[in-house]
């Protein structure tokens, strides 16, 4: 169970474990999506071990880890990444099942639970392009 808390000195990077950690919830992420969530699965690639490290990159820097997304590929651009794509209410929905999926099964709970539950809330709303 992770409830820890987080402030200026314990970013929600380490609070979440750090990079093991992060790892697991992205593995944990993309294996769910991969079994339950066809619609927004047919936007990855077959191969989804690119998808896997670019979303593991971003959201370390995203979270307080180091910034490894921004160092191989520039500023995120999120909205613009996503264009392509039509991520649909649907797609929001079922990417946020997804990720509380993984945030179940990772035991993360409390603060930091509902500190991720909002921020990725936001920013998946934000990619919703139609």
């Amino acid at each position: 169970m992770l409830s820890v808390g987080f402030d200026a000195e314990r970013t929600p990077y380490d609070a979440l474990g750090g990079e093991e950690a992060l790892r697991a919830l992205v593995e944990t992420f993309y294996d769910r999506m991969n079994e339950a969530a066809p619609h927004i699965r047919s936007m990855h690639p077959a191969d989804d071990s690119t998808s896997r490290e670019k979303l593991f990159e971003f959201l370390s820097g995203w979270l307080g880890g180091a910034a490894l997304y921004e160092e191989k590929y520039g500023h995120p651009r999120l909205r613009g990444r996503h264009a392509p794509f039509a991520v649909d209410q649907r797609a929001v929905e079922d990417w946020l099942g997804c990720m509380a999926y993984a945030l179940d099964e990772r035991g993360v709970e409390g603060e930091l639970r509902a500190f991720l539950d909002g921020r990725f809330a936001h920013v998946a709303n934000f990619m919703r392009n139609c």
